[in-house]
């Protein structure tokens, strides 16, 4: 409702700026004529001056030089009427010949208020008599009998305002009337397009002055609609078949690993026989992690791994995480040591114990997988502004320029392929992406100060 009191407000707003602009305009031009006219002088202004230009001369009267070229410039002629005799004493030389040379006093009352022949006539007091100046037919139109009520002289200013707001009144209504309709139909294609990025579907009826864009947008929330249709079905099958993959792969996985951890420790077995077995192991539990990541990254992603929140103490949990890592580190390759001083202060943050453990773990098997020959992981936890950094790093092999970038550039953390001799950089780092975002986070990739390869997990801290 609120698009459409915006248009009604942009269309009277229009309108109003349009009649100012009207009137505005109209002022200019009766400013431009006026000025046009105050050029010329009035024709009463003539008479006078001529008038008071005439003096007797041997023949009778004349005019100065001055009077002869107003005249002559403006095409009117003159007569001298006696005011006794009602005769003409004296005339211009252009005086038509339909002009009469005698006048009655009615005819005087007449031709003060009007014409003389058709000819627009305008007298003016002479100490000899009764000046009268003749213009050109077509040179001017006069009111010959001007008759005004006083009332309405003395309410004129009253009047206009109150017939310019009755003009306004009734243009506005006009506007909005004929803009009705337009209105009616702009009304429900607004609530349309408003609901569209919501994902519910839309209808329209398909009617009125705009029914070929109510058409277009139902077309479109329904091509939406089925769009939608189809990626949940695709999700659901994806979820289901990592699901099963997942359940149906760790049966005989489980048997893989025991018979070979049997067989790695079997003193029958040759030396080499028993290292094989081994790196069946080793590889085995490698499926078992991916298998795993595969699954729990499936249920982040479409919201099916409840999330139990709670303010818990960070440097309690990459400890124990780092433990259970060395413990699990028969051989001693992977030794960990923690850089920097601890902080001082309660490293807290909500986060669930169980998935930031995991995340941990996964950056630690992360750092084992890629370094065979063995490395030192270093962990640190530093505070950076208004979040906790839990930092990752190794002195191992490490990653290229271009390599570190693919990785930043992948889409979601997808595996990274060949580039990275196969390894799953990809899927270890996006589970571990995807569990800091649970928690509000980030992580941040990077070459690390040993030598090899560096994550942060940033998250936010607990309000204390």
């Amino acid at each position: 409702m609120n698009s459409i009191l915006k248009l009604i407000r942009r269309f009277v707003g229009i309108m109003v700026l349009s009649f100012v602009l009207l009137i505005l305009l109209n002022l200019s031009l009766l400013a431009a004529i006026a000025a046009r006219q105050a050029a010329n002088q009035s024709p009463w202004t003539i008479a006078m001056e001529t008038a008071q230009a005439l003096k007797p001369a041997d023949s009778g009267f004349t005019v100065t030089s001055e009077a002869f070229a107003s005249l002559r410039a403006c095409g009117a002629w003159a007569v001298l009427i006696d005011e006794s005799t009602g005769e003409v004493v004296w005339q211009t030389e252009d005086l038509p010949v339909t002009v009469p040379m005698h006048y009655t006093y009615s005819d005087i009352a007449a031709l003060t208020r009007g014409y003389i022949d058709s000819y627009p006539t305008f007298p003016a007091a002479s100490a000899y008599g009764l000046m009268v100046l003749g213009f050109p037919r077509t040179s001017y139109w006069k009111h010959m009998w001007p008759s005004w009520d006083y009332q309405l002289i003395a309410h004129a200013p009253q009047i206009a305002l109150t017939a310019a707001a009755l003009n306004l009144i009734l243009i506005l209504l006009i506007y909005l009337t004929a803009n009705y309709r337009l209105l009616r139909s702009v009304q429900p294609l607004a609530s349309g397009i408003q609901t569209l990025p919501s994902g519910e579907p839309v209808f329209i009826p398909e009617h009125g002055l705009l029914s070929e864009l109510a058409s277009s947008l139902n077309r479109t929330s329904g091509l939406l609609q089925s769009q939608k249709y189809e990626l949940r079905k695709k999700e659901t099958a994806r979820a289901n078949w990592i699901a099963g993959i997942s359940h149906d792969i760790r049966t005989p996985l489980s048997m893989v690993m025991g018979y070979a951890e049997q067989l790695k420790d079997d003193a029958a077995l040759s030396r080499g026989q028993q290292k094989k077995a081994a790196v069946i192991l080793r590889e085995s539990e490698r499926m078992r992690d991916l298998v795993n990541d595969l699954n729990l990254a499936s249920k982040l992603e479409y919201n099916m791994q409840p999330a139990h929140l709670r303010t818990e103490n960070l440097t309690a949990i990459v400890r124990q995480a780092a433990v259970d890592f060395i413990n699990a580190d028969i051989a001693g390759k992977y030794p960990v040591e923690w850089t920097g001083n601890q902080p001082q202060i309660p490293c807290t943050a909500d986060v669930d114990r169980e998935l930031l453990t995991r995340a941990v773990m996964n950056l630690f098997h992360n750092c084992r997988n890629h370094n065979e020959e063995g490395c030192t992981i270093y962990i640190s936890i530093r505070r950076s502004e208004a979040s906790w950094d839990i930092r990752v790093e190794d002195d191992g092999v490490g990653l290229s320029d271009e390599e570190l970038n693919r990785l930043r550039d992948a889409s979601q953390g997808a595996a990274c392929g060949a580039g990275i001799d196969g390894q799953r950089h990809g899927l270890g780092l996006q589970l571990v992406r995807q569990i800091a975002s649970v928690f509000g986070g980030e992580i941040l990739m990077d070459h690390s100060n040993y030598g090899g390869f560096s994550v942060t997990i940033s998250l936010p801290a607990a309000d204390t």
